[in-house]
């Protein structure tokens, strides 16, 4: 039995305290997507721009630059490990920019999945660039893959296509990055939008699917999966980001607040506005598994 930092009173989002790779050696259970945001090793020292000052760019040690064998022999750990815990028709999500995302890309094919899409998040609201040598950093990817090469994923392809105006969704998207509404309960450096977790989430799996996220952070694919009717399992090492994950679903506990998260989904062309009040009245209890 793996002791949780924090189970929600419904059980659908859960998070466990420790290293992914240890803790997914520890139990037996399939998932029916994966999203991770692994370390992009770019914390060198240099520096950005945040709400008009200037900021060093480094995020902790987890995100220091490391060598290249290091990077690789570290993807293919956590990578294994989660495809492990894959269902046969799962698939996994993953962010990063050029830093490490190459890496990411040769481990996944080392492994045996089959790479889908490569999305290309354009953020519409992007940190000017302060050396101004090259041009502004705008746009993260993000690695879309199955575990296996012939076995059919879900992908509910309608939907993507109602929320495009009835055309095929591309995989440029523009969507904003990080907004003040989602920081209400503390800040973490790589916290990624509410809006783009929805929408991976809402592209790949069912209502009610589980959904594991091996580096936790701020625990946005839980608050995602929590409001879309979807089930959440987060590994996260430092405490500090364990009680904001904590905090944020207990925020949600407030049907006002869930709706408000739902409306600006829905207004940012994440879900159909139709479906908003549906999605936050029809998200019935769920039951724990016996490995947490």
């Amino acid at each position: 039995m793996i002791a949780s930092y924090y189970k929600s009173p419904n059980n659908d989002f859960t998070v466990v305290q420790g290293d992914c790779i240890d803790l997914l050696s520890r139990f037996n259970f399939g998932f029916d997507m994966v999203f991770a945001d692994p370390p992009y090793f770019l914390s060198g020292g240099g520096i950005s721009c945040q709400s008009g000052k200037v900021v060093c760019v480094d995020k902790g040690e987890w995100d220091k630059p490391t060598t290249i064998d290091d990077m690789d022999a570290f993807n293919l750990k956590w990578l294994s490990a989660c495809r492990d815990h894959m269902k046969d028709n799962a698939t996994i999500w993953i962010s990063g920019t050029h830093h490490n995302i190459f890496s990411v890309q040769q481990q996944l094919l080392k492994l045996g999945f089959k790479i889908l899409n490569v999305i290309i998040w354009a953020k519409t609201n992007p940190p000017p660039n302060i050396s101004c040598r090259y041009f502004t950093h705008s746009t993260e990817f993000i690695i879309w893959a199955r575990k296996h090469q012939k076995v059919a994923h879900y992908f509910n392809y309608d939907l993507m296509k109602r929320l495009n105006g009835n055309k095929q969704m591309t995989d440029v998207w523009q969507l904003p990055a990080i907004a003040p509404w989602e920081k209400t309960c503390g800040k973490h450096p790589t916290q990624k939008p509410l809006s783009l977790l929805s929408r991976l989430i809402l592209a790949s799996t069912e209502p009610k699917a589980w959904i594991l996220d091996p580096f936790n952070g701020s625990g946005t694919t839980g608050i995602a999966a929590s409001i879309l009717g979807r089930r959440y399992l987060g590994i996260e090492k430092e405490e500090s980001f364990l009680a904001m994950s904590k905090a944020r679903r207990e925020e949600i506990e407030n049907v006002t607040i869930r709706h408000n998260y739902l409306g600006r989904l829905a207004k940012a062309n994440i879900i159909l506005p139709s479906d908003s009040c549906f999605v936050a009245d029809s998200i019935a209890p769920y039951y724990g598994v016996p490995w947490i």
